[in-house]
């Protein structure tokens, strides 16, 4: 299954992709191509790095949503991606492209969703107080951060966090996560049914996890 990775910021959890891939973790999953809205955002260099292909495609070029969005399926399409990664991607990504990957969107959000969705997710789960904290992979619908949840890992707040420490603790379980999410849909371990999510383990269809 050929792999597609939007970023737009440090790239730590394409990081995660890139050193599970280079082990040979990934199964099925091969990274193909790494893209992102910021010319000069650190993934891009992390990408190239690793000698993976990348392509730029800033939105600030594009009148609409709409004309931006096709260019950006037009780049998957041309790397016959299979699977698309959101990563740290800081874009909404409108029908068309959903339309093309029908439950081939995921991405990596770091709270408990249906809790603190959209941007400054860290400071909004530190603001409330709450004592789990954590992050979650899930499908990408059309809504924020509202598609079927896949998995998630819970990690607890100390009295003593700032939000740094709180952010370095879920960023831990981000980086094993999505690689694990990955690896799952590639090896067809993942199954829809409505808004539930089922992960069955690599030995037995029989048996599922809920959290990876």
């Amino acid at each position: 299954m050929n792999v597609g990775v939007l970023c737009s910021g440090s790239g730590t959890n394409l990081q995660a992709l890139i050193d599970k891939a280079a082990k040979g973790e990934l199964g099925p999953a091969r990274l193909t191509v790494v893209g992102s809205n910021v010319p000069d955002c650190a993934a891009l260099a992390r990408a190239r790095a690793a000698a993976l292909p990348t392509f730029v495609i800033d939105h600030r070029d594009y009148k609409t949503r709409a004309t931006f969005d096709q260019a950006l399926l037009a780049a998957m399409r041309s790397h016959q991606v299979d699977l698309l990664v959101l990563a740290g991607f800081m874009r909404v990504l409108g029908d068309e492209v959903l339309a093309a990957f029908p439950q081939r969107v995921v991405n990596i959000h770091p709270t408990l969703l249906p809790a603190f969705p959209g941007v400054h997710a860290h400071k909004q789960t530190y603001d409330y107080g709450v004592k789990i904290a954590g992050c979650t992979v899930h499908f990408v619908d059309g809504g924020v951060d509202t598609g079927p949840i896949i998995a998630q890992a819970a990690v607890g707040v100390q009295d003593d966090d700032d939000e740094e420490a709180m952010r370095a603790r879920i960023l831990v379980e981000e980086h094993r996560l999505l690689p694990a999410v990955v690896r799952a849909i590639a090896e067809r371990r993942v199954i829809v049914e409505g808004r539930r999510v089922r992960v069955l383990t690599a030995k037995s269809s029989r048996e599922v996890i809920r959290s990876l």
